[in-house]
């Protein structure tokens, strides 16, 4: 071999390796951007996930919200924000008000013993009944099964007073109604299982969708202040006519049996 051609040859291949190492670099170069660029997106993707973590944490729940909500008043209510619930024949002289919380056990037994004695009464004209709503269970307990209860008994009142009597049956029936630590009334599945029992909300859309939609969440909470703000009422059930509280044989309690019950109303009656 020639020198000449001994020279070209080295010179061949100093260029190849000079282009190699060009080749070698460039690809360094991308492989170093690609790292950077993905621990960039891993960065943001763990600031976004922290930052979506912190809005969820600080963002109000269902009932928080509800605070703040346009009041929907259910149809068959009167009375600032339309927490007055009165059943009735409206020339029926006296009103039994009833104060109940959905998941009070006394309440419950009541119902089962006393309630479609009420409701005869009602709708004979005895007396009208107004019905206010508590949830100070939710609470004391813990849980929104009371409150939830409350707004789908407005729900069921926006269909008819009648399918909000039948339904507030269904739900203190002793086949329905949970142990009062079983938030059991906080699923909106349950409430509307039970009222598929009463014909007038059985697979009624509208009645569900509010439900579902917490349409009466608000006015729930305004019934609730109404309950919380009465003197003299502290406990449910209580029953009260003119002002003046009805008792069973204890002079304390509610009449818990149908006997002790009528013979309470009377007196409130004639009173």
């Amino acid at each position: 071999m020639s020198k000449r051609n001994s020279q070209a040859a080295k010179n061949a291949a100093r260029e190849r390796l000079r282009v190699e190492r060009e080749r070698q670099a460039k690809k360094a170069k991308v492989r170093r951007q690609l790292i950077v660029a993905a621990s960039v997106v891993g960065v943001l993707a763990a600031a976004g996930g922290i930052g979506y973590a912190v809005v969820q944490a600080n963002k109000p729940d269902a009932w928080e919200a509800a605070k703040d909500a346009k009041l929907v008043k259910p149809a068959n209510t009167s009375g600032k924000n339309g927490t007055t619930v009165v059943i009735g024949e409206s020339d029926a002289k006296k009103t039994l008000e009833l104060y109940e919380d959905p998941r009070c056990p006394v309440c419950a037994s009541f119902e089962q013993t006393v309630g479609k004695t009420i409701e005869k009464d009602v709708e004979d004209g005895k007396y009208k009944i107004r019905f206010i709503g508590a949830s100070f269970l939710d609470r004391g307990l813990t849980g929104e099964g009371s409150k939830n209860a409350l707004s789908a008994l407005g729900s069921a009142l926006n269909v008819s007073p009648e399918a909000f009597l039948a339904y507030k049956s269904a739900l203190y029936s002793a086949e329905y109604h949970p142990e009062e630590s079983d938030d059991k009334f906080a699923d909106d599945a349950y409430l509307i299982k039970v009222a598929n029992t009463v014909d007038a909300l059985k697979n009624n859309k509208e009645f569900q969708a509010d439900v579902k939609d917490g349409t009466y969440d608000k006015w729930a909470l305004e019934m609730s202040d109404v309950f919380d703000n009465t003197e003299g009422v502290e406990g449910t059930p209580t029953l009260m006519m003119d002002g003046k509280k009805l008792t069973g044989s204890d002079g304390q309690n509610a009449p818990m049996t149908v006997d002790e019950f009528n013979t309470a109303v009377d007196a409130a009656l004639k009173a």
